[in-house]
């Protein structure tokens, strides 16, 4: 499948409180990364596999994303899914049917970074013919991240939330998603719904599959992981 042709939703509605102590004049998907917004490197890294139509979920001082990019999109069509109350990660992905077109269709989180082969994971998710295909990868210091587990055939069989577990160097979720369309009905419209916390659990029993991938995760949702993210990103030629 054409890369082309397949819808990009990225969540940037979140509050980000913890990263208001350096950054609260912006939400945090536009906190800015050695001279441009994070969310300009998200994009252009996804951009860079072909991808050309993104929806952009936005929330909390949204109008400050929705200005830039209608002035920044270049050769991109990026479109704007409003909520008007914080609606969480698959809520914000059900307030955005209408826009999706594509299937199946890219998720990813808009404070969050992991390179993921975007084509080899399109073509694994199509292969393996699966309802979702969420990414996974490994981090060193495990304190904030649930763990996911998985069968021989990497079908995903059970997630454990971050306050349940203390472990080092485990498959987390890499916040890159592949979805097809059947999942929205799985959402409960105009309700505060989660991936992490709600969906996901409830779908192990369906296809739901793992990608393995060794890119170093990044998140930037403190001081102290911004400050990481800029000097692991520097070294990226995107």
């Amino acid at each position: 499948m054409d890369t082309r042709d397949i819808d990009v939703v990225i969540l940037c509605g979140g509050l980000g409180k913890r990263l208001q102590v350096v950054v609260n004049d912006r939400p945090k998907p536009m906190a800015e990364i050695n001279g441009c917004p994070f969310l300009d490197v998200l994009i252009e890294y996804i951009a860079g596999y072909g991808f050309r139509r993104f929806i952009l979920c936005i929330g909390y001082m949204g109008d400050i994303i929705k200005q830039h990019y209608q002035k920044n999109s270049g050769p991109l069509t990026i479109l704007f899914s409003e909520e008007k109350e914080p609606l969480g990660t698959a809520g914000a992905i059900k307030n955005a049917e209408c826009f999706i077109k594509s299937n199946p269709f890219l998720v990813m989180n808009g404070d969050s970074f992991c390179p993921v082969e975007l084509d080899k994971f399109v073509d694994y998710h199509i292969a393996k013919k699966t309802l979702t295909t969420i990414a996974l990868t490994k981090i060193e210091e495990n304190k904030d991240y649930g763990l996911v587990t998985i069968n021989s055939s990497d079908r995903i069989i059970s997630f454990t939330e971050k306050t349940e577990v203390d472990n080092n160097s485990e498959l987390v979720n890499a916040g890159v998603y592949l979805f097809q369309k059947d999942v929205l009905s799985l959402i409960p419209a105009n309700r505060n719904y989660s991936l992490e916390y709600n969906l996901f659990p409830t779908i192990t029993e369906k296809r739901i599959y793992g990608y393995i991938t060794k890119g170093n995760f990044i998140d930037i949702g403190t001081p102290e992981r911004l400050e990481k993210a800029k000097q692991i990103l520097a070294k990226f030629k995107f």
